[in-house]
């Protein structure tokens, strides 16, 4: 797809998201909402993002170990959050996995393949768990609300799930990946796909390990959806975690197509369209969506302090140290 026809989708998209809030939210209802908003109940949402990126950065350490690089869970750690500043003026958490490959690549040279195809299986396996969780929450709210349609969006995002396991896991996938190789050559795609597909094929080797990460990243992933229902408390909406969690891994699933910059505005729309169908006022949906937003601002906090400290020391040293 080109960039004028990327850009084009993108206002448009961001123009109809912009169109349906203008049409169900009262600002001014809004406004007062927010600021009428518990400061408690938003210091937990953030305490829980800021919180969970510790044992993700720990999942990441792990997996980078199965492929022979060894990174301290300090400087991981400091990644991540460096990662969330960049995603914070990039296209969704793309934007953050982008500088995450970037900046490991550079203190590992030649593995940037590998390095990339670790990050996209962090995905994957959060895409896997979230989709899990969806699940569940399904179950959990059969006789107490009508959510059905949102449910087509998530059976898309579990064949997806599936389609993607059978390609990079399943060795009677490779005569098909085969077949593609001339169109990827002719669009020269071949070698970095290629680096790519070795890399995330490499753990079918580690099937324990990737069994550990994924009921790991299922369990970040069901204390992160607390964020979204203590924002919503916050707001004054006064529903229990069980509708977050059919409501949470679709958002969580949604945010990681870059249909806008950050997520701007669709992220609000999805709030209301949501949380509307369970009988929740636009306002106090608009309210919830975009204090959510202000939750993910605030995660990018830290990692705009560690960038600005270490610019003042004079940047940090971008290679491992051997021994």
């Amino acid at each position: 797809m080109s960039k004028p026809i990327r850009i084009g989708l993108t206002l448009a998209l961001t123009t109809l998201a912009l169109a349906y809030l203008v049409w169900k939210v009262d600002i001014g209802q809004t406004v007062d909402t927010l600021l009428d908003a518990s400061p408690w109940w938003f210091g937990l949402a953030v305490a829980i993002m800021i919180g969970t990126a510790l044992p993700m950065a720990l999942r990441w350490q792990w997996l980078m170990r199965a492929q022979g690089m060894n990174d301290s869970f300090a400087w991981l750690t400091r990644a991540y959050f460096v990662s969330y500043t960049a995603s914070q003026v990039l296209p969704t958490s793309i934007g953050g996995d982008a500088m995450r490959v970037y900046e490991t690549a550079r203190r590992h040279p030649g593995r940037t393949g590998d390095i990339t195809g670790i990050i996209l299986l962090e995905r994957g396996l959060g895409g896997a768990g979230t989709v899990l969780l969806g699940a569940i929450g399904f179950v959990l709210a059969l006789g107490h609300y009508d959510v059905g349609a949102y449910l087509w969006l998530e059976g898309l995002f579990v064949l997806g799930t599936f389609v993607l396991v059978f390609l990079f896991f399943a060795r009677s996938a490779r005569p098909l990946l085969a077949r593609a190789r001339p169109l990827l050559r002719r669009f020269r795609l071949e070698r970095p796909l290629r680096a790519l597909y070795d890399g995330i094929h490499h753990f079918r080797g580690h099937l324990r390990l990737l069994a550990v990460v994924f009921v790991f990243t299922t369990a970040i992933q069901a204390v992160r959806i607390l964020a979204i229902w203590a924002g919503g408390r916050a707001v004054g909406i006064d529903l229990g975690p069980r509708i977050y969690y059919v409501m949470g891994p679709l958002f969580f699933l949604v945010l990681l197509v870059p249909f806008t910059l950050n997520g701007i505005a669709v992220r609000e729309a999805f709030f209301v369209s949501f949380l509307g169908s369970v009988g929740v006022p636009a306002d106090e949906a608009f309210a919830s969506g975009f204090l959510f937003f202000l939750v993910t601002t605030a995660l990018a906090v830290p990692g705009a302090g560690i960038l600005l400290w270490e610019g003042i020391r004079g940047g940090s040293r971008p290679r491992l140290e051997h021994g």
